[in-house]
């Protein structure tokens, strides 16, 4: 049996289906959101070997998710464009509402942590620009100069408590990190309230702002 133009083009979409279908290469993909990366700066995120960190790139790359350039001696690599932001938010939305065990691992971590009341990013743009909040970046430091919301601080979750002082007083603290699923905003936001501070976190993370065409600024 002969195969036609749909079917041809149906396999070519499948060579996506597959670069998808493993979790390390998910997180990658939600590492590279935050900027470029060198095979070795992704594997020591992803808590894998070099090798098997470059083997995952070349299968992201052949679907056309990830594309690269070189740096003298280095490779960095890095989402295609920002609508690979955009699959992911789909495939995440997908399974919130339909895989059982997406909604086990929602209910025993995230939902019982989300009554810190998590804000839009349409309603911090509005607040941050009348100075009404101060914006906590949480991520690490080379993430940050790679892109951030505007007027942000940048206090990486692991330092937070020593450096509570270089918050300014009174204003409500809206804290945000990699995506949605990022655990460090929900983490920063119990320690802030553990210690009196008035704290929200923000409903997606730095790759949603940027793909949603919103203001960054960078280091």
């Amino acid at each position: 049996m002969s195969t036609g133009p749909k079917q041809a083009l149906f396999a070519e979409f499948a060579t996506i289906g597959r670069a998808l279908g493993n979790a390390h290469r998910i997180e990658m993909l939600e590492h590279l959101a935050q900027g470029e990366r060198g095979v070795d700066a992704l594997a020591q995120r992803v808590g894998l070997s070099v090798a098997n960190t470059s083997q995952h790139l070349q299968h992201l790359r052949r679907a056309g998710l990830v594309t690269s350039r070189r740096d003298g001696k280095f490779i960095l690599y890095r989402l295609s464009d920002d609508s690979v932001t955009g699959l992911l938010r789909t495939l995440f939305e997908l399974g919130e509402r339909n895989l059982t065990g997406v909604d086990y691992v929602l209910r025993g971590y995230f939902e019982d942590r989300d009554n810190m009341e998590p804000i839009t990013r349409e309603a911090l743009l509005e607040r941050s620009r009348s100075g009404q909040v101060t914006v906590l970046d949480l991520r690490p430091e080379d993430e940050f100069a790679a892109g951030h919301l505007p007027g942000a601080v940048n206090i990486p979750l692991e330092e937070l408590e020593a450096r509570l002082a270089e918050l300014p007083d009174g204003c409500e603290v809206i804290a945000y990190c990699r995506g949605r699923y990022c655990v460090l905003s929900f983490e920063a936001v119990a320690t802030l309230r553990a210690k009196g501070i008035k704290a929200r976190r923000l409903e997606e993370g730095m790759p949603e702002w940027r793909a949603a065409g919103l203001p960054v600024e960078y280091v």
